[in-house]
């Protein structure tokens, strides 16, 4: 009979055992009675029937950081450029998080991962590169109903990294070389041609001002034959003074010459010089 009563005293503290459940701060634990559910319990210390109800989940109520792989994504205008995310998520329906998909984590994974692709693939290179907290934006836009479906709540979602492939980034490389290229044979052609557009306007002016030389040099000469014309009308003595000098230097640089033998004057000189003038040797 003692030992009767001792079995049923032991079980009796072992069910009591198990039936103790201390549930840590930062979770909640669904508890199933008969494979169905009864409860969701949470931190501190809970008693259930350890007969008919067992715990079968443990759910955290921290937030979650889903770390998105990184993958190919192409956009608009076929490029294929590599980008990944962070997301963070916080159970705040322990029921739907538990029955309502089966693993919510992949499943956030896998929906952030999709959107990615969708939301890049609308955009062209250039726009997807410098759009980050647009990106960010409708991506959150687009996980948060579905999101909350499941029992999670959205936090954020970050773009880890978003960079053109290897091979983009060598076809980038290679049209930003071919670009400073261009640019610099555009920039010495410009450059030959302003030096051409210069050299012809400083030989045009330099030829008007010649030919506005010549206009002046000729205007001074005729002016300066009409007033010998008008002076030797009015009076030849000056005439016949500046052409005796004249006429005399020109003697002397043919005698000084090294070719000059003989050099043969008139006897009259002023007589010679008057009749060049026209005037009488009298």
């Amino acid at each position: 009979m003692f030992e009767f009563a001792f079995v049923l005293i032991a079980a009796a503290a072992v069910l009591a055992w198990k039936g103790i459940r201390i549930v840590p701060q930062g979770e909640e634990w669904v508890v199933e009675r008969l494979g169905k559910f009864n409860a969701v319990i949470t931190p501190g210390l809970h008693i259930i029937n350890p007969i008919f109800s067992k715990v079968t989940y443990k759910v955290t109520t921290k937030d979650i950081i889903l770390d998105v792989p990184e993958q190919d994504v192409i956009t608009k205008d076929n490029a294929v450029i590599l980008a990944n995310a962070l997301a963070f998520i916080k159970v705040t329906n322990i029921e739907r998080a538990v029955y309502g998909i089966e693993d919510f984590r992949e499943a956030m994974r896998n929906m952030v991962q999709t959107n990615l692709r969708s939301i890049i693939g609308g955009m062209d290179l250039n726009e997807a590169l410098t759009s980050r907290e647009r990106i960010k934006t409708e991506l959150k836009t687009a996980i948060a109903d579905e999101a909350s479906d499941w029992g999670l709540t959205v936090k954020s979602v970050e773009i880890q990294d978003i960079k053109p492939s290897a091979n983009m980034q060598n076809a980038m490389e290679q049209q930003a070389s071919a670009e400073r290229e261009r640019v610099a044979v555009v920039t010495r052609a410009e450059g030959d041609k302003q030096s051409l557009i210069l050299n012809a306007e400083a030989r045009l002016e330099a030829a008007r001002k010649d030919a506005e030389a010549q206009k002046v040099a000729a205007e001074a000469s005729a002016e300066s034959i009409r007033l010998i014309a008008q002076a030797v009308q009015q009076n030849d003595t000056s005439a016949t003074f500046l052409l005796g000098d004249r006429y005399i230097q020109a003697l002397q640089r043919m005698s000084n010459a090294n070719n000059s033998k003989i050099v043969v004057m008139p006897g009259d000189v002023v007589s010679a010089v008057k009749a060049l003038v026209g005037g009488s040797s009298k």
